[in-house]
C-alpha cells in the first residue's frame, strides 16, 4: 500500500439506540447505529409481513383470469 493516502485506522465502539454496543474498526473512534442485530426485526424473529391494500389477493385474481383465457 502506499504510505500517506490512506485515512487512520481505529478501535471504534459502535452504539445502537437499543443500548447495544460492540467493537469493530473503522476510521471513526464512535458510530451510533439506530439499528443493530439485537434490535432488528428480521434478525429478532418479529417480522411483520404486510400486504398493503390486498396486492396478494389482486395478482391472484389476474393470475387465475390469464389461465382461465388459455384454457378456453
Amino acid at each position: 500500500m502506499k504510505k500517506g493516502i490512506h485515512p487512520e485506522y481505529f478501535d471504534c465502539t459502535v452504539t445502537c439506540s437499543c443500548g447495544n454496543t460492540f467493537k469493530t474498526r473503522s476510521t471513526k473512534k464512535e458510530i451510533k447505529v439506530e439499528i443493530c442485530s439485537n434490535c432488528h426485526p428480521f434478525y429478532t424473529g418479529k417480522q411483520k409481513l404486510v400486504d398493503s391494500g390486498g396486492r396478494v389477493e389482486r395478482f391472484k385474481k389476474r393470475l387465475m383470469k390469464s389461465k382461465n383465457k388459455e384454457g378456453s
